[in-house]
């Protein structure tokens, strides 16, 4: 795989799919709340209500979205479900009221959740030898499309008229249209036969489902450059309200530009679980550098933030790439959709507490608040190593022939 185009049609059309869905999803992110409360007239409060219903909902969708791509097609289901994101966004651009917004909120909310499970097998298909590394380009190209959706909303968000945000709503819609179109053109990944036994394998590995809720709290950190930062600097420091903006643009940059080059070396269950290590680490070093910022002078808050925003944005790169590592990795090869559902569940969830959690600690408590998330990331990371090599003897156990059963056949033609 080049920097910038990886090799193959297939790896090509994903990427290109991956792109127009998170140039789409940008839009949405950027000018969605804006549309509904300034455009259509939403209060607010019903507003957050129906987010956080819809994200409710969604954290279900991908460990039975993610088996349906095991055992129907993952190319198909994959499709689907961003033209699912595309029906929604339409859904928006005709709603007037609470509940056709509540919805397309939640159609929307599954189809971004369930994405990356109906996604995983076409990634460990036609990712070659080094699955989890082709999905850190993903993740590149991830950042890429939210941060030029995002541009493309700031339009919509200057004139803040009603007719602006719809067209930028539709122009989202047309965005999730064209994707489902380009993922739907590449080759098709035959269904995996099912083992023997129960159907719900991924809920039933213990480790696994460890390593998930540990993802899932560090998980809190995509949290923290989003909500705790930006509060704590327009509320304890005396930085300019563009340093908001600045750290945004920074991580993006560095997302983009070194994802890939991060996960290079993480090619293996200890490696990926090492990297969890260092992230923890990381975070602990760029809370604790954060929260020493109030009351410092305004250039001197620039400096320290900047730099603790370059610390997490490492930490950040280090935990997808580990967890990208680990749950290709660890996950039996006739169910890495409803591996990839169940992981993602950790991911949704980090996202769904963080806000309140790190409300409740950095900005209400203060400094110590930033010292007690700091530490809790670092011992989150620590805990992963041995639950990860848990997994991997659990995993190994399994792929030994058990007296009396009988390992499935795929049948001709598959």
């Amino acid at each position: 795989m080049t920097a910038w185009l990886p090799e193959g049609a297939a790896r090509r059309l994903l990427a290109a799919a991956t792109l127009l869905t998170m140039l789409g999803y940008g839009i949405y992110l950027t000018a969605g709340v804006l549309y509904l409360t300034q455009g259509l007239h939403l209060p607010a409060a019903e507003v957050g209500l129906g987010m956080s219903a819809a994200g409710a909902v969604s954290l279900a969708a991908g460990v039975p979205i993610g088996h349906l791509a095991d055992r129907l097609g993952a190319r198909g289901v994959y499709s689907v479900t961003l033209l699912l994101g595309g029906l929604a966004m339409a859904g928006l651009c005709l709603s007037r009221a609470f509940w056709p917004f509540l919805l397309c909120a939640t159609v929307s909310a599954v189809a971004q959740s369930a994405g990356p499970a109906a996604r995983g097998p076409l990634v460990a298909k036609y990712g070659g030898e080094r699955p989890a590394e082709f999905r850190s380009y993903l993740r590149a190209v991830t950042n890429l499309g939210i941060a030029v959706g995002a541009l493309v909303a700031a339009w919509a968000v200057e004139r803040d008229t009603q007719d602006a945000y719809v067209l930028v709503i539709a122009a989202s819609a047309v965005s999730y249209g064209i994707g489902a179109v380009t993922a739907a053109l590449m080759p098709s990944v035959p269904p995996r036969l099912a083992r023997p036994g129960p159907r719900w394998i991924a809920l039933r590995d213990r480790p696994y489902v460890a390593l998930t809720v540990l993802d899932g709290l560090m998980a809190v950190q995509y949290r923290v450059l989003t909500v705790a930062v930006p509060l704590w600097l327009l509320e304890r420091t005396t930085a300019p309200r563009w340093s908001v903006s600045a750290v945004m643009l920074l991580n993006t940059a560095i997302v983009v530009c070194l994802q890939v080059r991060a996960s290079r070396r993480i090619d293996s269950v200890p490696a990926g679980a090492a990297a969890f290590r260092r992230a923890g680490f990381a975070f602990l070093l760029s809370c604790v550098a954060v929260s020493l910022v109030s009351g410092a002078p305004g250039w001197l808050v620039l400096v320290v933030l900047l730099a603790a925003v370059a610390v997490h944005t490492f930490g950040e790169m280090w935990q997808a790439a580990g967890g990208f590592e680990l749950s290709f990795a660890l996950a039996p090869d006739d169910a890495v959709g409803q591996y990839q559902g169940l992981f993602g569940m950790g991911l949704g969830l980090g996202i769904t507490i963080g806000p309140s959690v790190l409300i409740a600690l950095c900005i209400d408590l203060g400094r110590p608040g930033w010292w007690i998330v700091g530490i809790g990331f670092a011992l989150t990371g620590l805990a992963v190593p041995p639950t990860a090599r848990w997994a991997q003897r659990e995993l190994e156990h399994r792929a030994v022939p058990q007296p009396g059963v009988v390992e499935p056949q795929p049948s001709p033609g598959v």
